[in-house]
């Protein structure tokens, strides 16, 4: 079979080879994937993965939909059924997976990072993350839950907490995480507001649904979300991209607002501002992924058609450099995604 494996540290580490398939094991199910979606911490992987205990060579990809083509009898899946990835390998009896927070298992291992992953035209999953899927849910929009849908839907729902009514911000609004927060706010019925870095972007983020759009590059963001909000800022900012706009979070924040951070891809030591943080009284919180009743309920309200993914491009596993470029690069819009089948 064809995977996309990571060899070594850096552009040319990374490489498509014909590969043995795996076997199916005990309490797994094999797939055969038709899409996968790509990440950020896919580009991490190959250019850094420091903190993440793993092993060279290793297959990238994190995410997937797909078709179980072999599975035990007394498995809960059967051949041809449609399935969607839950990003994480969880042992299920330490006490946080008691405790409904699988994604801080003691054991936690996530595919991609610290296992194999889903750049593949066959993986090995474990049932126990593996969920079932509408046959006609169309698999390029389904392959971008697992990582950017699922990490927004913790940040709104399981942090926090936003309402009907309420007006969230969205820094740095056309990567994956954004247009995802940008299409669960708009499905609670929040005013948004986004930023981003040209009028081209600018424009399609409006065409999604965004009430307001930013451009950092020639307007100043604090000025504007005063503009827009009567001088009160926003209930909730969405801040995947650290420290670059990190005062500008704060500063946006109404009194009692919320600021979550999923990423620090521009740096990781912004200014605390603790004097603003205390005296408008601003409630940070860090998050990361979901647990497995988040994606279930993002999963339900999927199928339910209450979520539009946006899909920037479509590439074959033998295009993957040109799909990494366009990961990378400045002009795109929502998710870059493999199509295999």
């Amino acid at each position: 079979m064809k995977a996309i494996t990571l060899k070594k540290r850096g552009k040319e580490g990374v490489v498509l080879e014909d590969t043995a398939p795996p076997s199916l094991k005990a309490g797994s199910v094999l797939i055969q994937v038709k899409a996968a979606s790509l990440n950020q911490v896919d580009i991490y992987m190959r250019d850094n993965g420091l903190g993440i205990r793993h092993t060279l060579p290793q297959i990238m990809g994190v995410d997937c939909v797909g078709e179980v083509i072999e599975a035990a009898s007394d498995s809960r899946f059967k051949v041809g059924d449609s399935v969607i990835l839950y990003p994480y390998e969880f042992c299920g009896q330490c006490s946080y997976c008691l405790s409904g927070e699988q994604q801080s298992c003691n054991s936690a291992k996530i595919f991609g990072e610290h296992k194999h992953g889903t750049f593949a035209e066959i993986i090995s999953v474990p049932e126990t993350s593996l969920f079932h899927l509408s046959s006609d849910a169309d698999p390029l929009k389904a392959a971008s839950l697992g990582v950017a849908y699922l990490t927004a839907w913790r940040m709104l729902f399981g942090k926090a907490k936003v309402r009907p009514g309420q007006t969230v911000l969205i820094m740095g609004g056309s990567g994956g995480v954004a247009t995802a927060a940008l299409d669960l706010a708009m499905m609670t019925n929040c005013k948004t507001i986004v930023t981003t870095s040209d009028a081209g972007k600018a424009s399609l983020l409006s065409d999604a649904g965004a009430d307001y759009v930013i451009n950092y590059k020639v307007e100043n963001v604090v000025d504007e979300v005063k503009s827009i909000t009567g001088d009160k800022g926003v209930d909730v900012v969405i801040d995947n991209v650290g420290q670059a706009t990190w005062d500008a979070s704060l500063k946006c924040a109404t009194k009692g607002g919320v600021i979550v951070t999923c990423g620090a891809t521009t740096g990781s030591s912004p200014s605390a501002d603790l004097q603003r943080l205390f005296i408008r009284q601003l409630s940070v919180f860090g998050s990361t992924m979901g647990n497995v009743q988040e994606f279930k309920d993002l999963l339900s309200a999927f199928e339910q058609n209450k979520l539009f993914p946006i899909i920037d491009s479509v590439y074959s596993l033998d295009e993957f450099g040109s799909a990494f470029e366009r990961l990378e690069h400045p002009d795109r819009v929502g998710k870059v995604i493999f199509q295999l089948s």
